[in-house]
């Protein structure tokens, strides 16, 4: 079994029921949940103009290839209504892998550890509350130093439901 750090975002509609109805499809599709974050607001990363996100990150225990969960990804926010018009366009589900055991892919199709997680408060801030201690594969220190060395000045706060 791998274990597998997901990043879930959503800023169309009714946001948080997108996330639940990720989560749900996750838990049943592809395996069991060991962990999850708290949900967090945030503002959209790289361009402006569109509706304040909702993130959260999951630990599953995932027994096929990193491919194979990429196209089950795929998958799940096609039918949940995800529509790949422009590059970070509003979503209604947005899926990324940020960590796959401890494999290091870098090509066309796939990037493991997530190319920019590293940059990112909205990623690194639900990753910690669930796994600050876990060593990111390439650059060999903890979530929790990753966000203190974030230079990231976006907020993100907890989502209050």
């Amino acid at each position: 079994m791998h274990d597998v750090f997901l990043q879930l975002g959503s800023n169309i509609g009714d946001r948080k029921k997108y996330l639940d109805e990720a989560v749900s499809l996750i838990t049943f599709e592809l395996g069991l949940i060991n962990n999850i974050s708290k949900v967090y607001e945030s503002t959209p990363w790289g361009v402006e103009g569109q509706q304040k996100y909702l993130n959260q990150i999951l630990q599953i225990n995932y027994k096929f290839e990193p491919l194979d969960l990429l196209k089950s990804i795929l998958d799940i926010e096609s039918r949940m209504g995800r529509k790949r018009i422009e590059k970070w366009g509003e979503r209604v589900i947005d899926i990324d892998i940020i960590f796959f055991s401890n494999y290091i892919i870098e090509n066309v199709d796939l990037c493991i550890p997530h190319r920019h997680m590293h940059q990112r408060n909205f990623v690194l801030v639900p990753l910690n509350d669930i796994a600050s201690d876990y060593i990111h594969p390439k650059y060999k220190i903890t979530v929790k130093e990753l966000l203190y060395n974030c230079k990231d000045i976006e907020s993100v706060y907890e989502y209050e439901l």
